[in-house]
């Protein structure tokens, strides 16, 4: 029988497969379903600090319109908490995941304040997670900020909120760095635990009729997309991307990997480890298929791994990447050269 037993930041997991930070496990029976069926791991939902300070404003503003309705309009305002602008809300719901479930619970977080990243991040480990996802999202406008301030930005962040949390730290990136190896051995070098690869990154569509930015969030399918959408989920297509960098990272950082992205099948987590991960984020095939597509996904890569004659996955993961592959130079320029020059018509 094949062991799918893996580490992924220290902890010890029954496969490789960690539901991703998502709507999926915003209710407990859902993340209990997810796990029953093999899910090793839950990332809860990112808590957007951005989020929580619109909410802060907003109750803020109501309450002061209320303030002088009458003399007895402070006895029928809501109860402090409610709209608090707080965690609490996320807080309580990772508590209640840490309590139900019997797998890790990671926690993600996308902030925008040196202070925000921090005490949610040290909020988040105190009510139970058992990692930290930092989410680094950042959509360069300002024509004076380089990349070299943005990446010193990021790691400064990174090297904060590991100061203040003794849960490993994990962080999401984006393909869109220069080298993304060189960035990840900055990461390491602050304290990071693991680096997730990749993050979706948001790509707006325009209304032509209102034109207006359009913000519709609809699943890839085959055939034509509807109008005035923008797909945001990810298809086996999207997988190609995150093979290179995981076989150029396996072997060359003690981080652990993780891929996240366009693994919708067995075969497709199977050139996952095989490049170097040590774990698969699922989201889009979850949210189209629910359970089941999880229950399918673990039975394909164990059926795969025995065909091949596999009997765990340490076996398997990094026999493609980089430093164990006849010709290295595939994984840079050659085979962009081959692949040009075996174009036909």
């Amino acid at each position: 029988m094949v062991d799918l037993g893996c580490d992924w930041l220290g902890l010890r997991l029954a496969n490789p497969f960690v539901v991703g930070a998502s709507p999926l496990c915003d209710s407990a029976d859902d993340a209990v379903a997810l796990v029953d069926v093999g899910a090793s791991a839950v990332v809860v939902h990112s808590l957007f600090e951005e989020q929580l300070i619109a909410d802060q404003v907003s109750a803020n503003r109501y309450l002061d319109s209320m303030i002088d309705t009458n003399a007895e309009a402070p006895s029928f305002l809501p109860e402090t908490d409610v709209f608090s602008g707080s965690a609490n809300p996320m807080l309580r719901h990772v508590r209640r995941l840490t309590e139900v479930l019997d797998v890790p619970v990671v926690a993600s977080l996308n902030g925008v304040t040196p202070g925000g990243w921090t005490g949610y991040a040290r909020e988040l480990a105190g009510a139970g997670a058992a990692a930290i996802e930092l989410n680094l999202y950042d959509v360069a406008t300002d024509l004076d900020e380089t990349g070299e301030d943005i990446e010193e930005r990021q790691l400064s962040v990174v090297a904060d909120v590991v100061g203040v949390v003794d849960v490993p730290v994990s962080v999401k990136l984006s393909p869109f760095y220069a080298s993304v190896p060189n960035f990840v051995t900055r990461l390491e070098a602050v304290g990071a635990a693991g680096v997730v690869l990749f993050n979706r990154f948001y790509q707006p569509d325009l209304d032509l009729e209102t034109l207006e930015i359009a913000r519709h969030l609809v699943l890839s399918t085959p055939g034509p997309r509807r109008p005035n959408s923008v797909s945001v989920l990810s298809t086996p297509a999207a997988l190609p991307m995150r093979l290179p960098a995981m076989a150029i990272l396996h072997g060359r950082t003690q981080l652990s990997l993780a891929v996240s992205g366009g693994v919708h099948s067995g075969t497709d987590a199977a050139k996952a480890i095989l490049s170097g991960a040590d774990a698969v984020q699922l989201v889009s095939v979850l949210l189209k298929g629910g359970p089941s597509a999880l229950a399918r996904i673990v039975d394909e890569l164990a059926g795969w791994m025995d065909a091949q004659g596999y009997r765990n996955l340490d076996e398997a993961k990094g026999a493609t990447a980089m430093g164990n592959v006849a010709n290295p130079h595939e994984l840079q320029r050659l085979n962009y050269a081959q692949l040009l020059h075996s174009w036909s018509l």
